[in-house]
């Protein structure tokens, strides 16, 4: 891992009536538009879904990280975020993000460290630590039939 602070750099360009394409060093190009629900087509990604995306990433793969240093075998993880976008005081911004996590680990794992490991994931993720609205977590852990040795997270 680098020395902190880290910078990460996009550009944005955009027309009247284009698509806004983003780049960045070393990444493919990323084409965005509005959402349905500012008129946009609702058919690409959108700074509202690219937001709650990089929620539902940066929790997985800051669980990946917990769940290595805690030493919990793991086999899938799948994360839904849903974030509420709402107008506050004249100002728009999203207020409320849920994640829904399911994770399925090894059999003879403790579904507590488990949950123990997620809820750490949760209050250490850099995306949801940088914003101001609140996040809430629901957890499901369900435990896996097959042998240890054919874990993702083994």
């Amino acid at each position: 891992m680098h020395e902190f602070p880290h910078h990460y750099t996009v550009t944005a360009a955009g027309a009247v009536d284009d698509d806004v394409e983003l780049t960045a060093e070393r990444l493919p190009s990323l084409r965005s538009a509005s959402p349905a629900e500012f008129g946009g087509p609702g058919d690409r990604w959108s700074p509202e879904t690219l937001l709650v995306g990089a929620i539902a990433d940066c929790f997985i793969l800051t669980f990946r990280a917990v769940a290595h240093a805690s030493k919990l075998s793991w086999t899938s993880l799948q994360c839904e975020v849903n974030g509420t976008l709402d107008r506050i005081d004249r100002v728009t911004q999203f207020t409320h993000f849920d994640l829904r996590a399911r994770l399925t680990v090894a059999a003879g794992t403790d579904p507590d460290q488990a949950r123990r490991v997620l809820n750490k994931a949760e209050r250490s993720c850099l995306i949801t630590n940088s914003l101001k609205a609140t996040v809430q977590l629901a957890t499901d852990v369900g435990v896996a039939t097959e042998p240890i040795g054919t874990l993702a997270g083994a």
